[in-house]
Parts: structure tokens; sequence; C-alpha cells
């Protein structure tokens, strides 16, 4: 079977690919806990040493294929990059552990349809576009784009804490009023008041955050100009992975809405001064 390359030592396998993103060892498609079903095949005197793991590649490459498959068919998708732990809950089914799922990915990174990096002790994954494409190396918009997911995901939580909050305050200003405590019942009301105002201000940040995805991801389609100028203002506001805030996640999204602004300021007095350039 080795000879045949329907075998692969586990060593030569994670020497043909950089699996530097990867802090221990792999081993999933391991014949050594399987003695008996190479014995059948090859004969008690012809199974590999125990220390010897080896890789059975079609299994391991069907495998990817799927994984590949499952990914490019989910909601994940329509995002440029997404998170490893994401994407391990959305492969559960296929990779049944930790080991495997890994060993998946670097059969994937080795055919050059994803690319991991590892920032921050948060690795992020990105897939080729296409079924035939080749991935593309992971710039500073994907890792933008990836911390702007990420502002999404906590002000939406911080928006659905407030929303409870503010109901809370509505239900104690009700039980204030039955036993008579109006004073009580006004100081709720006024927390009920500043709690919405609260959440309507950080609605207009993920509106916001929205709007900022969606140009990133026209200005990447359509090849457009303004494509370097996000790409260097988005590289420039990362966030810290380890230390994000719902404050320093409002910051990125005023301070990158202001340079979406500055932009197509830049793109209008542009278009005009090409309008007049031809006039003449």
């Amino acid at each position: 079977l080795p000879r045949r390359g329907k075998l692969q030592r586990e060593s030569d396998f994670m020497a043909s690919v950089d699996s530097s993103w990867i802090s221990w060892g792999v081993g999933v498609f391991i014949l050594k806990p399987l003695k008996w079903t190479l014995s059948s095949v090859l004969g008690d005197s012809k199974i590999p040493e125990e220390e010897e793991v080896l890789i059975y590649v079609e299994l391991l490459q069907e495998k990817a294929e799927e994984v590949y498959r499952l990914y490019q068919n989910s909601v994940l998708s329509s995002h440029p990059v997404v998170a490893l732990s994401e994407l391990r809950s959305l492969c559960a089914s296929v990779c049944p552990d930790e080991r495997t799922f890994y060993l998946l990915l670097l059969q994937l990174q080795k055919e050059k349809r994803v690319t991991i990096l590892e920032q921050n002790g948060e690795k992020i994954v990105k897939f080729a576009r296409g079924l035939h494409a080749k991935v593309s190396p992971m710039n500073d918009v994907d890792i933008g784009v990836y911390q702007l997911m990420q502002s999404e995901q906590l002000l939406s939580q911080k928006v659905e804490s407030l929303s409870q909050e503010a109901e809370k305050c509505k239900e104690d200003a009700r039980s204030a009023c039955r036993a008579g405590k109006k004073q009580l019942a006004l100081r709720c009301l006024k927390s009920k008041r500043r709690t919405e105002r609260r959440i309507e201000e950080l609605h207009s940040k993920l509106d916001a955050v929205q709007g900022i995805l969606d140009r990133i991801y026209a200005s990447q389609t359509d090849q457009m100009v303004v494509f370097n100028a996000y790409q260097a203002g988005v590289g420039a506001l990362k966030l810290s992975m380890k230390d994000v805030t719902v404050e320093k996640a409002e910051n990125l999204v005023d301070q990158i809405q202001e340079l979406c602004d500055t932009q197509d300021e830049v793109a209008q007095t542009l278009a005009g001064v090409g309008i007049n350039g031809l006039g003449m």
C-alpha cells in the first residue's frame, strides 16, 4: 500500500505542508490502532512498526473535499474568512474529533484551497472562492473584515443584553406602581429610557458595520481603486482579538465609517476632475 501511494507516513505528510499553526502533532487516519485491518491485508510480518504513523491518502482527500463542499454550501461562505472555531462546529458531522478536523484542513491547505493565519491566539481560515480556484494569501482586508464581524457579533450581544435590561426596568416600574412607590417607578422608567437610547445608538453602529462590510465586498468584487484605501484603512484600525470591548468595537466602526466617507469625497472629486478634463 505505501508503494502504491495509498498510505503515507505522517511525518512525510506534515513535511509537505506548512503546519506551523498547529501546536501539536496530528495523527488521525492512523493505522496503528487498526492492526487487525493491516494484518488481514499485509500479513503479520508486514505490519508497520508501532511508532510509525500512516495516513490513508484517498480517504483523507475524500473527507477534505467533503469539508470544502460543506463550507461552500453554508452561510459561512458569504464571508471571505471564518473563525476556526465556527468552522469546527460546522464540520462536526464530518469530523468526529479535533484531530481529524485539523488533518483535513492540512490537506485542503496542501491543495491550496485554504490558508490559515494565527493572530493573537485566534486562528482564521480563508477558503478559495471557487471549486477549482486557488486561495489567495490572507491580507489586511481579510483580517479587518474578520474583526468587523467580531465587532458586529459583540454589538449584537450587547443589544440583546440591554433589551433584557430595559424589559426588567419596565417590569420593576410596574411593580413599584402597584406598591404605591411612585418615585421608585419614575427612576425605573428613566433607567429604561436611558437603556433604550443606548440600544438605538448600538443599532446605528450595527447598521454601519453591515454597510462597511457590503462596501468592502463590493470593492473586492468590482476591483475598484477604493479597495486599496479600504485595505490600508482597515489594516490600520485592527482590533486586539484578545481584548475586544463594546467601546473598542464602536470606535472601530466610527473610524472606518469616517474613512469610507472620506474616500467617497475623494472619489467624487476625482470624478469631477475627470469630467472637466474631458471637456477641455
